[in-house]
């Protein structure tokens, strides 16, 4: 199948689906799912696949077992590229429109401590911060979890404090519902997040593994 763009009825059925998130609900509109969220999100995973990997989509039922929320589905489809664990490339469908992603959000307690290690020499740590100043500057965001103090061993004077505090580090840019969602330059506006995001996610590549 070709990739003709995302369209406008995908966030609707979002939309109705936080109103009436039940079984009954879902299986009268699943077809609405298939035709206008499944496809097109496998579409434009196969037009980035040559370029970014293979990429996941994630189901669209929830794990309730240890969840005190009980509504069985997602209101988002997304779609992940892994380049590590918990590392890669992120794009997502919501009721609000288009999100993309990419980063770390998640690592070990190895892995936090080579990420910080990296953060303190100068060459790698100077390097992620220009990355990261240049992704905010061209209208990322920056997120992931991060200590409200100092990381244990470091200063909290050191140049690049604000750094170290982070456990996790990402990137991402809300869309929302242009017009151009519904045609074939939604992939486009994708790869180009996609491969601004490539020097924080390779980084993150070879710093964590």
């Amino acid at each position: 199948m070709a990739f003709t763009g995302i369209p406008f009825a995908a966030l609707d059925f979002y939309e109705d689906l936080e109103a009436d998130n039940s079984k009954v609900w879902w299986n009268a509109h699943k077809d609405v799912y298939d035709r206008s969220v499944k496809a097109p999100m496998a579409a434009l995973a196969a037009v980035l696949e040559p370029e970014f990997g293979q990429a996941k989509l994630f189901r669209p039922y929830r794990d309730v077992r240890f969840s005190k929320d009980k509504t069985p589905y997602k209101a988002h489809q997304g779609a992940f590229v892994a380049r590590g664990p918990s590392l890669g490339y992120y794009v997502q469908i919501d009721p609000a429109g288009l999100f993309v992603a990419g980063g770390f959000y998640g690592a070990t307690t190895e892995g936090i401590a080579r990420f910080r290690e990296a953060v303190d020499t100068e060459v790698r740590g100077t390097e992620l911060e220009g990355i990261v100043a240049a992704m905010q500057e061209a209208g990322f965001d920056i997120g992931g979890d991060q200590l409200k103090t100092k990381p244990r061993g470091y200063e909290a004077d050191h140049p690049r404090i604000d750094l170290l505090r982070h456990k996790t580090l990402t990137v991402s840019r809300h869309f929302g519902s242009p017009p151009w969602l519904e045609t074939p330059d939604a992939a486009v506006q994708v790869r180009d997040a996609w491969r601004n995001m490539a020097p924080l996610v390779e980084w993150a590549e070879q710093v964590l593994q």
